[in-house]
């Protein structure tokens, strides 16, 4: 009974993804504006991700892109991380889909082995092997793109408390707003002092002011502290006094924060070795005290 419902499944499977295909669903309003925003968002913005996919990749990530355009899904946290680390959301999309096909393969390795060993369990145990397989591999890239977007914006926040202090020293010298985030953006050849530059370059051409360039790129990466620098310009662009004044306590305020995170995460790691130690001293008293207490029962 299970290959038959098995290949039943598969068939409807077929059938409803060749229907959906031959007859898409029509696109809401919203559906519509997300797109027009989409697509000028990609003409204004001068960051685009790189792409590093395959012909394949890019064509199941472009349909992928358009189901969940058409579906107002906007995953706006794993855009983020996937601009901050400089990936696609279509290749991300395609990635996601093949390695939850390629966890199915388990299904016929699992069945071969079990028939090989003649132990005689159902299909049903490998299958549900499989299904869970495809599912630990489909969600694998969020946890990785995620932990490496976490990586890129602890040393992002790092670059910002730097060129704070760059921004800082330079209305000092008597340069305005702009001229001093050009010239705090020119120092330093990191990929987040790139971006920086880029977007301040870029401000010029498509019409906008630096502190909006650095909103947006906040908005892009999910950097609160650019975004908190974009307003805070934007208000007090005026008063250079205030100005450097305000971004002297907010590049103490992310030192502080950044030396609290190192702090903690020390402390973690301390406490993790002292458990380490007591474990180890556990397991030394047992094997010393093993040999006696097997005598002592055995007697």
């Amino acid at each position: 009974m299970t290959p038959e419902l098995l290949a039943g499944a598969v068939l409807g499977l077929g059938l409803f993804v060749l229907t959906r295909y031959l007859f898409p669903a029509r696109p809401g309003l919203a559906a519509r504006l997300s797109a027009l925003d989409v697509v000028r968002q990609e003409q204004d913005d001068p960051l685009t991700s790189v792409d590093d996919t395959g012909p394949v990749q890019r064509w199941i990530g472009e349909r992928l892109a358009r189901l969940y355009a058409a579906r107002g899904w906007e995953v706006r946290s794993t855009r983020a991380d996937l601009a901050l680390i400089g990936k696609s959301f279509e290749g991300f999309l395609a990635t996601k889909v093949l390695l939850a096909a390629s966890g199915f393969l388990a299904f016929p390795l699992l069945a071969g082995w079990l028939a090989l060993m003649e132990w005689g369990v159902s299909l049903q145990v490998p299958l549900w092997a499989a299904l869970a397989t495809m599912i630990v591999f489909f969600f694998l890239p969020d946890v990785q793109v995620r932990r490496d977007a976490a990586v890129k914006r602890r040393d992002f926040r790092h670059t910002v408390g730097a060129f704070l202090d760059l921004v800082s020293m330079n209305l000092a010298g008597g340069r305005g707003v702009p001229e001093a985030l050009m010239m705090a953006g020119s120092v330093g050849d990191g990929w987040a002092v790139a971006r920086i530059r880029e977007a301040l370059r870029n401000a010029r051409i498509i019409g906008i002011t630096p502190w909006q360039a650095l909103g947006r790129l906040g908005d892009e990466i999910n950097v609160d502290e650019l975004r908190d620098l974009s307003a805070a310009l934007g208000l007090v662009a005026d008063d250079g006094a205030k100005v450097r004044a305000s971004l002297s306590a907010r590049s103490a305020t992310m030192r502080r924060r950044e030396l609290a995170e190192v702090e903690g995460k020390a402390g973690e790691r301390s406490q993790s070795m002292l458990v380490a130690q007591l474990l180890l001293c556990a397991g030394f008293v047992i094997f010393l005290s093993f040999p006696a207490a097997m005598k002592m029962l055995g007697s």
